[in-house]
């Protein structure tokens, strides 16, 4: 016969709503990181003529994409 009730394991086995939010923040960090990452590489890629229409220069774009990704 075991010692632990059922509600006993239910409550030891519940996840920590603490640790699942911690989680979630990691996951949406990461997720933000990705995506600026992403962007600054797809960036560096247009051509004179699109920075250009959007008024920005080359310069520009070499100060935004050689940001570490942490950075916004």
């Amino acid at each position: 016969m075991s010692i632990f009730t059922h509600e006993s394991m239910i409550n030891h086995h519940t996840p920590n709503h603490h640790a699942s939010g911690l989680l979630n923040q990691v996951g949406e960090t990461l997720h933000v990181w990705w995506e600026r990452y992403e962007r600054r590489r797809e960036l560096s890629q247009w051509t004179e003529r699109d920075l250009h229409d959007i008024g920005m220069s080359r310069s520009d774009i070499v100060f935004e994409t050689e940001k570490p990704f942490w950075r916004a």
